[in-house]
């Protein structure tokens, strides 16, 4: 599996997101067995992009990766709400976007 050293981003980038609320979100993908079913082929080739403090961080970066893969039709990044894992009783009533 890939490391998940560092998102790339500059310090003060990190130092922004965490002024504010922090809604984390994680982003991965890799290739898929079918298109059926979200089972992974290789769980050690997994890409593990990196987490970010924010969806609209972690959406940029999931877009990103995902055209850069365009041309395999079985690999698929996906974004997990780490937010909603964490603290899953702060989250009733917020909106899917977040």
């Amino acid at each position: 599996m890939k490391e998940a050293t560092g998102t790339g981003k500059s310090d003060s980038a990190r130092t922004a997101g965490q002024s504010g609320e922090q809604l984390l979100h994680l982003v991965f993908g890799g290739e898929l067995v079918d298109l059926d079913a979200i089972r992974f082929r290789d769980l050690d080739a997994l890409d593990i992009v990196g987490i970010y403090p924010n969806y609209a961080q972690a959406y940029k970066k999931w877009k990103e990766k995902a055209q850069m893969t365009v041309d395999n039709a079985h690999t698929r990044y996906f974004i997990v709400h780490l937010h909603r894992l964490l603290d899953p009783e702060s989250d009733a009533g917020k909106s899917p976007t977040t």
